[in-house]
């Protein structure tokens, strides 16, 4: 499932092409995705002005001048496509062919700006929702997320105030959706690699007893910044279906130092260990048992 840095990287490619456009045609070629669209989607989308085009953990959200937010989700193989209007051509230099699935082609945008925004879909666990603005603290798909991991708050002291007295490993803490918003299973191992911590750590250890931050609650503050930054900055991990709004593939995935890796030696200076694969929450997690305690 794409994770923070390939939402955010869809973010920034429909930008362009939806902000400050308005909706000319909106196509529901059917009533759902993982759950229904809702009555009259694409009603209330029609002639309505992209106002902003923001991320909130691994959603899109997509604020209206009606005063309404569309909100979506890509789900475990959902992708947005940009092609030029009346043509078939993406809005970019380099790109893959668009894959030949167009039967996959949910939900389609026709924006003033000249662009056709096109959602590709699978397996539908992707969705799509309107929400009022005034109504969007409490929308339960948000409601109870924790702290963007990017954001100016986020930082040790929340990191160890959230961990504060948790018996769960360090590895399930960051995938709790409650304690840091968006982060994955891939950005967690890598994160905790770079901050040199075991998956395996008992969560509270990063805190005191007053819930006051330790050395390793900042190395893993800093780790989770440096990785995710450096994903967006490649456009994300391509593993299976992510790819860029005009195609392009993710390359992060070729700068992995420990996610995928099992069985390879550890690649940091002086340490002679291999990377091993267990299994947790049932999720594979891979660390170096060597340097990472």
């Amino acid at each position: 499932m794409p994770e923070l840095p390939e939402v955010e990287t869809v973010r920034r490619g429909l930008a362009p092409a939806m902000e400050g456009a308005r909706f000319r045609k909106v196509e529901a070629r059917r009533r759902d995705l993982r759950w229904p669209l809702g009555r009259n989607f694409a009603r209330r989308l029609q002639g309505q002005t992209v106002t902003g085009l923001g991320r909130r953990a691994k959603y899109l959200l997509a604020d209206l001048a009606s005063g309404d937010v569309l909100l979506m989700h890509l789900g475990m193989s959902g992708s947005f496509h940009v092609f030029q209007d009346h043509s078939n051509r993406t809005l970019a230099r380099y790109h893959h062919e668009r894959a030949p699935h167009a039967a996959h082609d949910h939900v389609v945008f026709h924006m003033s700006s000249g662009a056709v925004v096109t959602f590709n879909d699978p397996r539908r666990f992707g969705s799509m929702k309107i929400v009022p603005r005034k109504n969007l603290e409490a929308e339960p798909l948000l409601r109870g997320l924790g702290p963007e991991p990017l954001g100016n708050a986020f930082d040790a002291a929340m990191l160890a105030r959230a961990c504060k007295g948790k018996k769960t490993t360090l590895k399930a803490a960051l995938l709790d959706q409650r304690v840091v918003a968006g982060l994955g299973n891939i950005y967690a191992c890598e994160a905790l690699y770079r901050a040199r911590l075991s998956p395996k750590r008992i969560a509270a250890t990063i805190a005191g007893k007053d819930g006051a931050p330790n050395e390793r609650a900042e190395r893993l503050v800093e780790a989770i910044k440096a990785v995710l930054n450096a994903a967006i900055k490649d456009g994300g991990s391509t593993l299976r279906d992510h790819k860029l709004t005009d195609g392009e593939l993710g390359t992060f995935q070729h700068r992995f130092r420990v996610y995928d890796r099992e069985g390879e030696k550890c690649g940091t200076a002086g340490c002679r260990g291999t990377i091993k694969r267990i299994v947790q929450n049932g999720r594979s997690t891979f660390y170096c048992p060597a340097c990472q305690k």
